[in-house]
């Protein structure tokens, strides 16, 4: 089965069930979706490097821990709080 059965398939799905067959007369072009995100987060870590570098340090910093008890969650949930903050107003702008 192509991947365009698979699409109507999806979309079929919550209305009537998915059918079996392939519609041959029926030639779709598939277009693959590209995620915007990736991108998008890319062109906003620059202005995170503030964090990024917080990050980085309390990683180094704790590289030597024998017990375990360390950790840099905070810093970590930081850095990417600030991409997701920076990211968001331009990901929903590309959806609506």
């Amino acid at each position: 089965m192509g991947s365009g059965f698979r699409v109507r398939c999806i979309l079929a799905w919550s209305l009537r069930g998915c059918e079996h067959e392939e519609e041959a007369s029926v030639e779709e072009e598939v277009v693959e979706a590209m995620d915007p995100k990736p991108e998008i987060e890319d062109s906003c870590k620059p202005r995170c490097v503030k964090q990024l570098i917080s990050y980085e340090a309390c990683v180094k910093r704790i590289e030597e821990d024998e017990n375990g008890q360390k950790h840099c969650t905070g810093q970590y949930f930081d850095y990417w709080g600030c991409i997701d903050q920076c990211a968001a107003p331009k990901l929903f702008r590309k959806i609506v």
